[in-house]
């Protein structure tokens, strides 16, 4: 039982692992060391998310690819993007530069 808290605990702290914001609310997710923290974001329906590029060096941009939608402007370190989710669903995305760097928000009603 105590492994299994100090594994939640450490997760959480980690920024892996993310809580629900409520509706209306604001959620972050930064860019740095090359991924996306939170990797995986579950957010109510009416959140705004914004990535933050944390890079020193770096630009990335957030890609919804399978949406169809456009890739967001380059973010070059400093640099911040937004998009709120109006509709339930996941919602994978990848940095277009860097395919490799992918994250996921989940949209709960």
């Amino acid at each position: 039982m105590k492994a299994a808290l100090k594994i939640m605990l450490l997760l959480a702290l980690s920024g892996a692992w993310s809580f629900p914001c409520l509706a209306g609310e604001a959620a972050e997710v930064r860019i740095e060391g090359m991924q996306f923290v939170p990797q995986h974001l579950k957010i109510r329906a009416g959140t705004s998310v914004t990535w933050v590029n944390r890079e020193k060096r770096n630009n990335h941009s957030v890609f919804f690819e399978k949406e169809g939608l456009a890739e967001s402007d380059r973010l070059f370190p400093g640099e911040t993007w937004q998009r709120t989710f109006d509709q339930p669903g996941s919602y994978p995305y990848v940095c277009g530069p860097h395919p490799d760097m992918t994250g996921t928000v989940d949209v709960e009603p």
